[in-house]
């Protein structure tokens, strides 16, 4: 069992950053990948970024690609997704998750077994 908590959302004008943070707590955190996801209301919950279990290997979302970095330091059990250049459209709830039966990517939402309560970014133009 895998316990998530997101933190670092916020409101923001068009063109400026914030940096998520998600804190794990429970199984291993070197045993699984972990992934992003958002969500607006009405709307599936959507794919942004994964990153593996060691931190090699990242993958994105086209709309998201070149403007956001995930990241993880196994060493505080945490992972961050840092988004520059941040846009209107990018308005949502942010969800962690961790695919705890995999060590490479994952980029389906039932491929996670444990989500975050999420956390509200807004972007004003």
């Amino acid at each position: 069992q895998v316990q998530l908590v997101e933190s670092g959302g916020g409101l923001v004008q068009a063109g400026g950053s914030l940096r998520l943070s998600c804190a794990a707590s429970g199984r291993t955190f070197t045993s699984y990948a972990m992934g992003w996801f958002r969500q607006v209301p009405g709307n599936e919950r959507k794919f942004v970024a994964a990153i593996s279990w060691r931190g090699n290997s990242t993958g994105y979302a086209e709309s998201v690609k070149g403007r956001f970095t995930v990241s993880r330091d196994n060493a505080k059990n945490t992972v961050y997704l840092q988004m520059n250049s941040l846009k209107p459209e990018d308005t949502a709830v942010y969800y962690c998750a961790a695919a705890t039966s995999a060590f490479g990517l994952r980029t389906g939402a039932t491929e996670y077994d444990s989500w975050g309560q999420g956390t509200q970014v807004t972007v004003s133009s």
